[in-house]
């Protein structure tokens, strides 16, 4: 790993967290360059934001999509992507499909592509719990259980994760998926689908109600950014 490696920054193979500008994929880039690593963020910023990137990462605006990307993973000498980039909100893939489709398969699969042609040694995919398990048989969903997406989002993120495992047989690269329940935490805006406790924090400090749906027995699992950027990093080989 680099953080052994002693030979000039520009030397070492770098880490691309895509997505870097978002609320998760910058939390990561900065707990990878605390461990020495040398990082570049590539990000669209259509939901991300310029401000979240630290400062010491290489940033790259551009899509997941383009088809230069291995241009990009050779010129940094990419040892490991972090491939968090995505269409996120449920309800716009319901409405949107094919856009949706676009983005969480077809730009996963160009990540796949572009990684294996640069020689790329592992990719770490953000996928999604209970997206792709839909609704739950039982009291709660572990690893085990049964992978059906009720969305097209959660569809999308379960066919990047078979593209990815598919691909990786000729592509060279090693795979690790991380199916994240409801993150939360600082830098989360509260807009849009930014995750329930996002949106009532903001709703709070706006002096209004935080809105409960249903009977509001619900059991929903929360997890604290800091323990998803723990896993990323406890994948990272």
């Amino acid at each position: 790993m680099s953080t052994h490696d002693s030979s000039p920054p520009s030397q070492r193979r770098a880490v691309l967290v895509t997505g870097g500008a978002g609320f998760i994929g910058s939390h990561l880039a900065d707990a990878l360059l605390s461990r020495g690593e040398r990082v570049v963020v590539l990000d669209d910023l259509s939901s991300g934001d310029r401000v979240r990137v630290p400062s010491a990462a290489r940033f790259v605006k551009g899509d997941i999509r383009d088809a230069s990307l291995p241009d990009l993973l050779k010129a940094e000498r990419v040892g490991t992507v972090f491939h968090l980039a995505a269409q996120v909100d449920v309800r716009k893939s319901v409405l949107d499909p094919v856009g949706d489709a676009s983005v969480n398969v077809l730009g996963t699969v160009n990540v796949a592509r572009a990684s294996a042609e640069a020689g790329v040694a592992q990719i770490v995919f953000s996928s999604s719990g209970g997206a792709i398990y839909g609704d739950p048989q039982g009291e709660r969903a572990d690893e085990d259980h049964p992978l059906c997406p009720c969305s097209p989002y959660g569809a999308a993120k379960l066919a990047g994760e078979k593209y990815l495992q598919a691909l990786a047989i000729d592509g060279g690269f090693a795979v690790a998926l991380l199916r994240y329940a409801n993150v939360y935490g600082p830098r989360q805006d509260g807009r849009g689908e930014a995750g329930v406790i996002g949106i009532w924090m903001r709703r709070l400090l706006d002096g209004q109600e935080a809105v409960i749906n249903g009977d509001g027995l619900q059991t929903r699992d929360f997890v604290f950014v800091a323990d998803v950027v723990s896993a990323n990093l406890a994948t990272f080989s």
